[in-house]
Parts: C-alpha cells; sequence; structure tokens
C-alpha cells in the first residue's frame, strides 16, 4: 500500500485522481491539501507516532506532493516515539532545501519505507521537449536560456532556488526563500527603467537535487506572473520540471503572446 503525503495546491489532487488504487491521503496538520479527504494528520512533533500509524495501515511505499512551509516546532508537544528523531528533524528545518528534503527522505527510509517520486506514478507531468507555443524564442532568448542554465548550475551547491530570469544576457533575479512568484512579483513593481526590457523565467532542478521529493513546477498563473512581469516567455528543463495542466499552460502563453518553451538539460 501506498501513503500520498501531502502539501497544498493542486499536485496532490492530481496524482491521487490518476492513481488505480486508492492511496492513503496523510497531511501535516497546518498544511492541508485541496479537495482531497485526509485519512491521517500529523504534526513533526508526533512524526514517530505517525511512521507507526502507517505501518499500522500496511503502508510499504511513500510518496510527497504539494507545498509546505516549514512549521515550527513546539518542545512540548513532541511525543515520545519522536524524540528520537529530534536531532534529524531540528537539522533538516535548519538546512537549505534540498538538504531538508533529504533529511527527511533518510527518516523513512530508516524506518522501512519506500519513498517513490510522484512522477513515477504521474510521469505525464513531465512535459516532452520542444516550444511548445505559438510564439518562438527569439535567438537571443535562446541565448539567454543557455545563461539561464548555467546560473542554476553554478547556485545548485548553495542549495538556494530553481529559477531565474534573465534578459539580454543579464541575471535580473535568482529564486531564493520567497520562490517563483515572488521573485517574479518583485520585477513587476520594482524593475528599474534602465534594465533591459522583456526577458524569460527559466526553472530547473538544482544539480544533484533530490527528485523523489522536490521538483520545480509550473502552472497557467505562472504564464500570468511572467506576462505581468513583462516577460517574453518561460523556459523549463526537459524531464526536471512539473507542468499542472499542460494543456491550460499552452493556452496561457498563446492568450498572453509568450513563449513556452521544454528545453533539454543544457540548451
Amino acid at each position: 500500500m501506498l501513503a500520498l503525503i501531502c502539501g497544498q495546491g493542486a499536485l496532490p489532487g492530481l496524482i491521487a485522481r490518476n492513481m488505480s488504487h486508492a492511496p492513503v491521503i496523510a497531511a501535516l496538520e497546518q498544511y492541508p491539501p485541496e479537495g482531497l479527504a485526509v485519512d491521517l494528520t500529523f504534526r513533526l512533533e508526533t512524526l514517530g507516532t505517525f511512521l507507526e500509524a502507517l505501518k499500522k495501515r500496511g503502508v510499504l511505499q511513500v510518496c510527497f506532493a504539494g507545498a509546505i512551509r516549514r512549521p515550527k516546532i513546539d518542545p512540548e508537544q513532541i511525543d515520545a516515539a519522536t524524540q528520537p528523531l529530534v536531532a534529524q528533524i531540528s537539522g533538516a528545518l535548519s538546512g537549505g532545501d534540498d538538504a531538508a528534503l533529504r533529511a527527511v527522505v533518510d527518516i523513512f527510509e530508516r524506518a522501512g519505507f519506500e519513498v517513490i517520486g510522484f512522477t513515477y506514478l504521474v510521469p505525464e507531468l513531465l512535459p516532452l521537449g520542444s516550444v511548445l507555443s505559438i510564439r518562438q524564442p527569439t535567438e537571443q532568448e535562446r541565448r539567454d536560456v543557455a545563461r539561464a542554465h548555467s546560473v542554476i548550475a553554478g547556485l545548485s551547491a548553495l542549495d538556494i532556488g530553481q529559477g531565474c530570469v534573465v534578459a539580454s544576457g543579464h541575471v535580473l533575479a535568482v529564486e531564493a526563500f520567497g520562490g517563483t512568484r515572488w521573485m517574479l512579483s518583485s520585477l513587476s513593481t520594482d524593475r528599474p527603467t534602465d534594465w533591459p526590457e522583456g526577458g524569460l523565467l527559466y526553472k530547473a532542478p538544482k544539480e544533484g537535487q533530490e527528485r523523489r521529493m522536490d521538483l520545480p513546477a509550473i502552472g497557467p498563473e505562472t504564464m500570468e506572473q511572467a506576462a505581468r512581469a513583462g516577460l517574453a516567455g518561460v523556459a523549463i528543463a526537459q524531464g526536471g520540471v512539473v507542468a499542472l495542466d499542460l494543456p491550460k499552460i499552452i493556452a496561457e502563453a498563446d492568450r498572453l503572446g509568450l513563449f513556452l518553451w521544454v528545453c533539454e538539460a543544457e540548451p
């Protein structure tokens, strides 16, 4: 049996609806999924008890999907089953995103569960490489994608983000703690007048990233955010970025006059 451990957003529901057998739906108490009835809720303070509850239900595999923020730990709520995990949990919360996810994977694997990636369950979430929009990227924009790829590769060791904005060879923004939405909103309101016009959003996983739990994603709203930021298009790395409702994403790109390019890892 598989347990789908859910965060927020549309992804958990999309995965659950496309599975041939209904999974156990579990979620952090603070971050319930959208449109799914939750079978088990837990807190990090009771993670050990939650692991035992999964075993009692016959769960052998776990899959993580959806967005969560790092919850604050209340030391008074840590139960006896979770006490042996406190050091690992604290280390995960203090590290970068990928380091934190690797620590979570380690906890579940040491408890005897197989951790599988959600793209194994729904592989169609990873679109095939090509320009999917009516608008085609220009030669400069193709060079900008190559520049953006080198930026993400260079930042991978720092475990910072999974996206950046490049225009005419200039790096305008790099995704950090606030995520893609915040990064693009800052450009839509604060771009100096002497900065280059246009540009593109590029998203790709970090090199060596733990892909079973965390992959960058785009949705129809990403195209709208990119348009508000004055960008000319969006490029994503083939096989490393999830597209939530690809037909709507393409339709939004065409409506807004943006390009959408699923490019090879090294364009």
